[in-house]
């Protein structure tokens, strides 16, 4: 999780740093609420530069090597163990989608979310400690699944909801409006 005035720095055209650093900020915390929730998940880590204390998870310090180096480094030293990896900013998650995503990493050894776009990877279920490079990025589903080409797809719209364009939050705030009026 990117914090600080770092933090979604796609939207700076659309928002000040603070608005900025505020909706990261309860983006990840509603996507931490939601893992704290499924029961098959044992343990919460967050990827970050700082602690977040309030949360329910362990923290694994980012040094800035960017997010790929870093999510080898952590996947190393937590022992290539089972592994989800699912990024903060999907404002709509559920328990329900967590839970698809690891079943089927459970029945094909792992399981990516793509974006709605279906270029990128929103995360990434890993059960079983065979080498993985994670390529987060743009289309990043691409590299994700020549490494994993058995690798099932789980496609819901929660999981490929992610806020990263001006565009994205417009959709947002669309949504939210229309959830008022309802």
């Amino acid at each position: 999780m990117k914090q600080g005035v770092e933090s979604k720095s796609r939207l700076r055209e659309a928002l000040e740093p603070a608005e900025r650093m505020a909706l990261a900020s309860a983006m990840a915390a509603r996507v931490m609420t939601c893992l704290s929730n499924v029961n098959a998940i044992n343990s919460l880590y967050l990827l970050a530069p700082t602690e977040v204390s309030e949360w329910p998870s362990h923290w694994l310090p980012d040094s800035g090597r960017g997010l790929n180096p870093e999510l080898e480094s952590a996947r190393a030293q937590l022992g290539n163990r089972p592994l989800l990896v699912i990024h903060a900013d999907l404002p709509h998650l559920t328990v329900q989608d967590v839970q698809a995503l690891l079943t089927a990493a459970d029945d094909r050894g792992c399981a990516f979310a793509p974006d709605r776009h279906g270029r990128g990877t929103n995360a990434v279920a890993l059960r079983d400690a065979n080498p993985f490079r994670f390529a987060f990025g743009r289309d990043s589903l691409t590299p994700h699944r020549q490494q994993r080409p058995g690798a099932a797809i789980v496609e819901r719209a929660a999981l490929g909801f992610d806020i990263d364009t001006p565009a994205d939050l417009a959709e947002l705030h669309d949504m939210c409006a229309a959830r008022l009026k309802s």
